[in-house]
């Protein structure tokens, strides 16, 4: 849940100030190259997954685990101190997700469902199904099966104001705890979570009501990314404390370059397939990548011109921004309320593109 830009109130007060965003967005602009989000292919699963935390229901043994957790900004931090891994399933009525979270000393204080669950240690997953950065879906979980759901217009830096009154109905969840909570007397092992999310869920918050569920189609794929938020700790008066002054840590499944989950396009690619697990699968090739990766350079230069300038650049040459050799010639728009950015690309026998506006909502012709 964390972000590093003092645009939402409930970021921690390591945000950076407005005036390093320029320079902050430009060093992750060098990164997002190195950076390729994972992939998972999710099983149809002919048999309804009981939520109880324990993971032992015979569809999650076929599953795959992800790839372990890293660090958020990716190789260059070191390794995570605990290992978390997830897994993923569907049927024709939930998203069931499945977690193992290593923790030696397992704690948590946060009780209200809506609370701000990243100040316990938690697990967090955000869900964007259509990829184009709006309209997404996050949901936090801590060791006391204490849950805060949010659904996300936009991305915080472009704007967007989360839509903390928005609830799940038909969500279930539990955690399995290996060990005791809050006692800092032994050491314990970690503890395991299950989520099911009813595919209402990821229905517009103004229709959610009525909206029928409505699983993906065989061979979609969605933008999924998980985190786990960890703290380090110190035992005062028989309690586990924060040690103070310290910043969180920030685990994620697909690394987002840069202290902040709110990068919807550098999450994880999710296949939903119905093949049977012995036939194998794999998440198709993005259609265009190169081309998609110039249309977000484009808008990261954007930010950091408005950044420094209060206005959107008006041209190419304004903010000095140039197609590498070899790619199809971009095409630019200035509209009211920004612009329109367009990364053309050959695929088979027909031209495409990515359109990225300023508001970051990208998406393909």
């Amino acid at each position: 849940m964390k972000i590093t830009f003092a645009l939402f109130a409930l970021a921690s007060a390591a945000a950076l100030p407005a005036a390093d965003a320029p320079k902050f967005l430009s060093a992750w602009r060098e990164r997002m190259a190195r950076i390729t989000p994972h992939d998972y292919v999710a099983r149809h699963t002919a048999t309804p997954i009981v939520i109880d935390g324990k993971l032992d229901d015979p569809a999650w043994a076929a599953a795959p685990w992800t790839t372990d957790f890293a660090d958020i900004e990716g190789d260059a931090k070191p390794r995570p101190r605990f290992r978390t891994h997830a897994k993923i399933l569907w049927d024709d009525t939930y998203l069931y997700i499945a977690a193992e979270l290593e923790e030696p000393h397992l704690w948590g204080k946060l009780t209200e469902h809506d609370a701000v669950i990243f100040n316990d240690p938690d697990f967090e997953v955000f869900v964007d199904p259509d990829g184009d950065t709006h309209a997404y879906y996050e949901f936090e979980l801590n060791a006391l099966n204490t849950g805060w759901d949010l659904f996300l217009p936009r991305p915080y830096i472009d704007g967007g104001k989360a839509r903390n009154d928005w609830a799940i109905p038909g969500l279930k969840s539990a955690v399995h705890l290996r060990g005791t909570l809050n006692d800092p007397r032994d050491t314990d092992t970690g503890w395991t979570l299950e989520l099911a999310f009813p595919w209402t869920a990821f229905a517009p918050p103004a229709t959610l009501a009525t909206a029928a569920p409505r699983a993906p189609a065989d061979g979609a794929v969605w933008r999924i990314n998980f985190s786990r938020v960890e703290w380090q700790i110190t035992t005062t008066g028989g309690r586990y404390e924060k040690v103070p002054k310290t910043p969180e840590d920030n685990w994620v499944w697909s690394p987002q370059g840069v202290i902040d989950m709110h990068r919807p396009e550098m999450w994880g690619r999710v296949l939903f397939t119905r093949a049977p697990t012995p036939q194998p699968a794999a998440v198709p090739p993005e259609p265009g990548r190169a081309a998609r990766a110039l249309a977000l350079d484009f808008y990261y230069a954007q930010l950091d011109f408005q950044r420094a300038h209060r206005r959107w650049a008006a041209s190419l040459a304004e903010v000095n921004w140039t197609a590498p050799t070899g790619a199809l010639p971009p095409r630019f728009q200035p509209t009211p309320e920004g612009y329109e950015f367009s990364t053309p690309f050959t695929d088979g026998s027909r031209q495409r593109a990515w359109t990225i506006r300023q508001d970051r909502r990208l998406t393909l012709d």
